[in-house]
């Protein structure tokens, strides 16, 4: 897969060095173009040196150059070869070539050529962000479809404060690879996922909880977004960005994320449970803090158990699918709990082995249905979601019933 990244003229402009190298990371060649502004406060042999391709720096390019194409009209090449747009960062004079559909360079000239969904990554002053020529860039360009990463906010080179700080790499790269479809294999489906962890209150400061860092399941949705699913993400509290799904809703306790499910489970023709739901919750939640002095002594009582009784109320046609942390008796506990609530596949995994499971970036585990079994050897957590995802379309097709669909 290849995407093509505009890098224009910022301060931020060497951040884009860091987005090249985690698209490498998902096997995702980078063409750079740069506009000539950009080029001067990076130079186009870095990217070159980086990602292994020629830079592109200008609309009519000289044959001898080894970092720019030799074709006057290699933005059309370009343009269909790619499977996405991203320009980071974007200032506000690139966002006004975009609205306005003004081809003066190269990168404006892809993006009026292309037809592969664009994502952009604005860095700029604040006043500059918060002026209404750029704001109303904006808004035309998100009528058309195209995706913008918000600013962050804080101390700015020009020495302000305010909005206009190139977001997170993590939170760029995460916006372009939900844009990507890599496959359909998903259209027209509607999967809801739950992730991360619950937080069950004992007093307003202190809460239960587990360590969960949401990463698998944000995996899932990110995953189910690149095969062309419609995705709802219901979410405990996690320090991730979500990705671009069609609805995104924040919970914390256990209570919060069953009525979130419950509310949305009806319209899923697929749900995946990844969540760790905390099993117990205080009876009682005590208004004030609670001294140290005063010591703990919590009663607790058992959670709903959502999966069950999704599993009890199900549809035909609705497929459903849970997780299962264990630290033995892998294989037993997921069978009977994979019988004893109504599901079509569980994944588990031993969260006792090291560099696995929760917090961790890579997973391994085993797919059980009642039919086949699919060992997952250790690999990240998104590769790991495309095996899920498989076994998704595998007990679609033996299906007899048609599927529910939003």
């Amino acid at each position: 897969m290849k995407i093509a990244l505009g890098v224009t003229g910022g301060i931020a402009a060497y951040k884009a060095a860091e987005i090249a190298r985690r698209l490498q990371d998902r096997d995702i060649r980078v063409q750079v173009v740069m506009t000539a502004a950009a080029q001067e406060f990076v130079r186009p042999l870095t990217f070159a040196a980086l990602t292994g391709e020629k830079v592109i720096t200008e609309m009519f390019s000289q044959r001898d150059s080894n970092s720019t194409l030799d074709s006057s009209v290699e933005h059309i090449g370009v343009a269909q070869s790619i499977a996405a747009l991203l320009v980071a960062p974007a200032t506000a004079a690139t966002l006004a070539r975009f609205a306005q559909g003004l081809s003066e360079d190269f990168l404006s000239t892809l993006y009026l050529a292309t037809t592969a969904p664009v994502v952009v990554a604005p860095a700029m002053n604040v006043n500059m962000w918060r002026h209404p020529a750029t704001q109303a860039n904006l808004q035309t360009l998100r009528s058309r479809g195209v995706t913008v990463v918000e600013p962050g906010e804080g101390y700015l080179a020009c020495g302000m404060v305010g909005e206009g700080r190139l977001a997170d790499t993590d939170a760029i790269v995460e916006a372009l690879m939900a844009r990507i479809v890599q496959s359909e294999d998903l259209k027209g489906e509607h999967v809801l996922v739950s992730a991360g962890p619950t937080y069950e209150p004992i007093d307003p400061v202190r809460f239960l909880g587990n360590r969960s860092s949401g990463k698998m399941g944000y995996a899932v949705a990110e995953a189910a977004l690149r095969r062309g699913a419609q995705v709802t993400l219901v979410s405990g509290p996690t320090a991730l960005t979500p990705p671009a799904v069609q609805e995104f809703m924040a919970v914390e306790s256990s209570a919060q994320m069953r009525e979130a499910l419950l509310a949305r489970f009806g319209r899923a023709s697929v749900t995946i449970m990844t969540a760790a739901v905390s099993d117990f919750t205080p009876v009682a939640v005590a208004p004030q803090k609670i001294k140290r002095e005063a010591g703990i002594n919590l009663n607790l009582q058992p959670t709903s158990d959502i999966l069950a009784e999704l599993g009890s109320n199900r549809a035909p046609g609705q497929l459903l699918i849970g997780f299962a942390a264990e630290t033995q008796n892998l294989v037993e506990n997921a069978l009977a709990k994979l019988e004893r609530k109504h599901l079509d596949a569980i994944v588990v995994n031993d969260v006792s082995q090291p560099g696995i499971g929760f917090g961790a970036e890579s997973n391994s585990g085993q797919i059980i249905t009642a039919d086949w079994t699919t060992v997952i050897e250790k690999m990240s957590k998104l590769e790991m979601a495309g095996f899920i995802l498989d076994a998704v379309v595998k007990l679609r097709a033996r299906q007899q019933t048609p599927k529910v669909t939003a």
